[in-house]
């Protein structure tokens, strides 16, 4: 479903922390051996080493642990691109985020209040509709117990929403036309919930002038990547720094060892962390 971009390790892990010990050939002088970077991959990060494009490079902040650090890359620069590159968000638009307690709804939430956005988030318990308000989401709706297309409608005195970021798909296909805003905005980066729909999804929406954007960060050229990269350390980074107005921060849920990566998965499975899964890798 989510194809690979060419050439990908065969190993789990799109992202990772840790220090610079080697440079390969023709690099331009922006890394230096010791260097402490967090680095988005496309395979191979549940290892000791991996070799990563020095543009897919990121400096981790002096004040800022590997662990938090390794929560950031995939999550945040998923987000980001989201947000900034595919939605092109504007100051006071509304943003529905489905798995507002997850690695990229965290991130997203704090992403919408620095572009001056309104974060709206569904989650399935109260405890993750929390986590997710007090990391600046305005609402949240439970998608288990409530009819979130009609509280969005609800929150927004029968607006809608202006851009939503879908990583559910099919399920939520409905309620997502229900109480998108016209001319709206419906970023698919996810299909958790099948991406089989049956119905008129055409009609409804070219009655609200919507549009639908596909989006997929992994299969994205190295150029790209790169890119991104330097957009968000440019107008993200700096704000992981306490300090300012608005102060980002990862959300790291739990850490387990290397040897432990089955429970690890189990519990992202099981749906019960809230924020990141952090792996520590022996070194």
């Amino acid at each position: 479903m989510y194809a690979p971009p060419p050439g990908a390790s065969q190993i789990l892990g799109l992202e990772a922390a840790g220090t610079v010990v080697a440079l390969g050939p023709g690099d331009d002088g922006r890394w230096k051996v010791g260097d402490r970077v967090m680095a988005l991959i496309g395979g191979g990060g549940n290892a000791q080493y991996v070799a990563v494009p020095e543009g897919q490079l990121i400096q981790i902040p002096h004040d800022m642990s590997d662990t938090d650090a390794a929560a950031i890359p995939e999550a945040w620069l998923t987000a980001f691109q989201l947000l900034h590159f595919v939605a092109k968000v504007q100051k006071g638009e509304t943003v529905l985020i489905h798995a507002g307690a997850s690695g990229v709804g965290t991130a997203a939430i704090q992403l919408c209040r620095l572009a001056g956005a309104v974060p709206m988030v569904t989650a399935g318990s109260s405890e993750k509709i929390e986590v997710a308000k007090n990391l600046g989401a305005e609402t949240g709706f439970n998608y288990k117990t409530e009819d979130f297309g009609k509280k969005c409608l609800e929150a927004t005195n029968n607006v809608g929403a202006d851009i939503i970021l879908d990583c559910v798909g099919a399920t939520h296909w409905e309620k997502n036309l229900q109480c998108l805003n016209t001319d709206g905005r419906w970023v698919v980066y996810g299909l958790m919930g099948s991406g089989q729909i049956n119905g008129d999804l055409l009609t409804k929406l070219l009655w609200k002038r919507g549009s639908i954007i596909g989006s997929l960060l992994r299969s994205r050229s190295s150029k790209y990547k790169a890119e991104l990269v330097k957009a968000f350390t440019e107008q993200a980074l700096p704000h992981f720094t306490p300090g300012g107005p608005i102060h980002l921060r990862p959300i790291v849920d739990s850490v387990y060892p290397l040897k432990k990566i089955p429970d690890a998965h189990q519990r992202m499975e099981d749906n019960k962390n809230t924020g990141k899964i952090v792996l520590q890798i022996p070194v």
